[in-house]
């Protein structure tokens, strides 16, 4: 294993640190028309007038489409199955009648250039009556009209009321997490273009998930899937919400088929903010259940989603994630969870990093720090009294997820609590907090425990060949987010190929280059994408030493890969055959001079490829620690020394982990202190700039300090890999929330996140 755990420099870097990456942004494909999108600005209005006429005769205009002029195109379905009951519930590409969220697509401009398409977009006249608006039910706002219930998602197991009839201790907390969103540093955009002469439609700038995008598209447009291409290029963050269909990527690519010329479009950061996903956006009514020593006994929570106007592609799966993962690591003899999916007026809401999981463990470790609080025992105690035992995995949790039996593969929680407890002294720690509190300093120490499904999912597949020069090559379906996956597959493979892995090139976000790919979601591409390279490669090791022994003419036991060769086992050190050579008589015209004594199979060349399902995810799990001071006068609450300690099972390569780890860390960071969407009584969103919607900057994210370790490897994967995509964002908000109620000598004080200075300078008048 010559590279398979080690931290080496990411294949992926070279075009980003010297300008030669490219983002969709600067896509300009010959004789391109431009493309803007009218947007409602009513929250919910019925639409009377649509004035097009000055817009459409201004020069250089193209086309001006309302829902009338783009034919029968159907509202964007989901990417999961979401049964029949749902369907009302799909977003239209362009509104028809009706407005339903400040921002909603209801006409597009196609002109020569952007700067005519702004122009004309200022020209069109939209009338409307005003309905009334349903906004989420909430402590402190009175809805004008009620929202509707989409649907519900329950989850349980064990006998509930049986446990709180048992129970010394009944706590009930009032909890909300705020809309937030994935904010990227590059917002969307997508450039179109069909190709008459083959007859398919070329689509440049997708994310995340290109084959399952390239399929929806198929549906919408009437195409058939194989006559449309999508490429991913390089791209300046995604976190959930870049690669899902929305209605600007039908209209760019029904209007590159109209014209015949491509078409190109790029959201504005004002657009960003009102029309791409919003995330979040729940509150929880939740209660524990505990005896006198702490052992809790059952949790019982009803939840609401504030979905906005429409559900987005991924249907119910942040409620059902939500549900499911809410117990995280602790052994509970009883569970319940009830969540409705609300429809309001306000911009849909669908994935972001750590979508679901990041309210649940909120919700969960909160009720944790309750219990410890009210039966006064130290917090970590009270965790590693509750905690799922290593000998218990794999552990079933009695409920179902994805539609799949809900069983935690591995996982030594304990074994990782005393890392960190090491790692930071904790005992001392708190001995210095302590006294710092005593000289009148707010300053507190917070942890949460995450467990995390990643992987799983249906199934991924690679194809591997080797070219003459020794080159070895991987087709994936996967997507490069910015995590690495050209690095991390590389690594697999060239331990089994016995090759540096610089020369192993992977490709990956074309649809042209592989059938079927799940792209990059729940932290999959190392876990299914990486197993499928693996087997893959393995069968060209297989092949390639079979090809070897009919060329030299020993027995296939007595040869060795290293170095690029195929050497005898008994002298390693003498020059070898180089793969190169052995894929050169691989030739299809020369393979069958191999002779019997080649085991022939069903690719030519030196190639194969390998199809990987899973029973069901991996879960890895992580430890959040957080020291937060909090500033009596302003309400700033500053982050002075925050941990993530992750076990992923196998760590590919520590570096990348870190990386994403650190990443995700600055991403929770946010959500819990500042990133808020707001909106006013009518609907309206009032945070529509970088300055209204806080993303905290270098200066506010302290060095994240990040423990990896391979504690407990999944039994599920050859290698034992897991996951690592949103680890460092999950608990982010519990252990600040809890550090914060340390500062403050106000357990339980922190109910709703972000912790904003308002909210804090609230609770600092009621301590006082």
């Amino acid at each position: 294993m010559r590279h398979l755990g080690r931290a080496l420099t990411r294949l992926e870097s070279g075009p980003l640190l010297t300008g030669r990456s490219r983002f969709v942004s600067a896509i300009s494909l010959p004789d391109q028309l431009a493309m803007r999108v009218i947007r409602s600005p009513y929250a919910h209005a019925r639409l009377t007038h649509i004035g097009l006429e000055a817009a459409r005769a201004l020069p250089g205009v193209k086309a001006v489409w309302t829902a009338d002029d783009i034919g029968d195109i159907g509202p964007i379905g989901y990417r999961v199955d979401a049964g029949d009951e749902l369907a009302a519930h799909r977003q239209p590409v362009l509104a028809r009648s009706v407005t339903r969220y400040v921002g909603e697509p209801i006409a597009v401009v196609i002109a020569e250039t952007a700067a005519i398409t702004e122009d004309a977009a200022e020209l069109v006249e939209i009338g409307a009556e005003l309905l009334d608006v349903a906004l989420e039910s909430s402590k402190s706002r009175a809805p004008t009209a009620a929202p509707t219930v989409a649907a519900t998602v329950e989850k349980g197991f064990g006998d509930v009321e049986r446990a709180f009839l048992a129970a010394d201790l009944v706590v009930e907390l009032d909890l909300s997490v705020a809309r937030q969103a994935a904010m990227p540093m590059e917002p969307r955009g997508l450039a179109a273009r069909w190709d008459g002469a083959r007859d398919i439609l070329e689509v440049y700038g997708t994310a995340k998930l290109p084959h399952l995008e390239r399929d929806m598209l198929a549906r919408l447009l009437g195409r058939p899937a194989s006559r449309i291409f999508l490429y991913a290029g390089h791209v300046g963050g995604s976190f959930g919400a870049r690669g899902e269909i929305f209605p600007e990527d039908v209209l760019v690519c029904l209007a590159a088929l109209r014209f015949g010329r491509p078409v190109g479009w790029v959201e504005d950061r004002r657009e960003h903010m009102i029309a791409t996903t919003h995330a979040r956006g729940q509150r929880h009514v939740a209660r524990v259940a505990a005896k006198d020593d702490g052992r809790i006994l059952a949790f019982d929570v009803g939840f609401q989603i504030d979905q906005g106007a429409y559900l987005r592609p991924d249907g119910l799966t942040i409620a059902e994630t939500t549900a499911a993962m809410l117990p995280g690591p602790y052994k509970l003899a009883a569970y319940r969870a009830h969540g409705e999916v609300l429809l309001t007026n306000k911009t849909p809401a669908g994935p972001c990093r750590g979508a679901g999981r990041f309210e649940a463990n909120f919700v969960c470790e909160r009720l944790v720090d309750a219990v410890a609080d009210r039966l006064n025992i130290d917090p970590i105690d009270v965790r590693a009294a509750n905690l799922i035992a290593p000998e218990s995995m794999p552990a079933p949790r009695h409920m179902t997820l994805n539609d799949q039996p809900l069983i935690y593969d591995s996982g030594n929680y304990g074994a990782l609590l005393d890392k960190v407890s090491d790692a930071w002294s904790l005992t001392a720690l708190e001995r210095r907090l302590e006294g710092r509190r005593a000289k009148g300093e707010r300053v507190g120490l917070g942890l949460s425990i995450v467990v995390e499904p990643t992987g799983g999912g249906g199934g991924d597949g690679a194809r591997i060949s080797v070219d003459e020069a020794g080159t070895v090559e991987v087709v994936t379906g996967a997507a490069d987010l910015g995590q690495g996956p050209e690095t991390a597959i590389a690594q697999i493979v060239a331990d089994i190929l016995a090759v540096p892995y610089t020369d192993v090139r992977v490709v990956h976000g074309r649809t042209d280059g592989i059938g079927f790919g799940q792209g990059a979601y729940g932290a999959r591409v190392t876990v299914m994408t990486g197993t499928a390279a693996q087997q893959a490669a393995e069968k060209v090791r297989e092949k390639a030493l079979s090809a070897a022994a009919a060329m030299i003419g020993v027995s296939v036991d007595r040869l060795m890969l290293d170095e690029g060769e195929v050497r005898a086992t008994e002298h390693p050190e003498a020059p070898g055959l180089p793969l190169g050579a052995v894929a050169r008589a691989l030739r299809p015209e020369r393979a069958g001079a191999l002779g019997e004594a080649f085991v022939p199979t069903d690719t030519a060349g030196l190639s194969a490829e390998a199809w990987v399902t899973l029973d069901g995810p991996t879960f890895s799990y992580a430890i959040h620690a957080a020291v937060v001071a909090v500033d009596e006068e302003t309400g700033v609450a500053t982050v002075e020394r925050y941990l993530v300690a992750a076990d992923v099972g196998n760590a590919v390569n520590p570096k990348l982990i870190e990386s994403q780890l650190a990443g995700g860390a600055a991403h929770g960071i946010g959500g819990a202190l500042y990133e808020e969407f707001q909106f006013g009584d009518t609907g309206d969103p009032v945070t529509l700039t970088l300055s209204d919607y806080i993303v905290p900057g270098a200066d506010q994210i302290p060095d994240v300090e990040v423990i990896v370790t391979d504690d407990a490897p999944s039994p599920l994967t050859p290698l034992g890999i897991k996951g690592c995509g949103t680890l460092g964002t999950t608990g982010a908000g519990a252990a600040i929330a809890a550090a914060i109620d340390a500062a403050l000598d106000f357990p339980g004080a922190v109910t709703t996140l972000p912790a904003t200075p308002p909210r804090l300078r609230a609770l600092l008048r009621g301590v006082d």
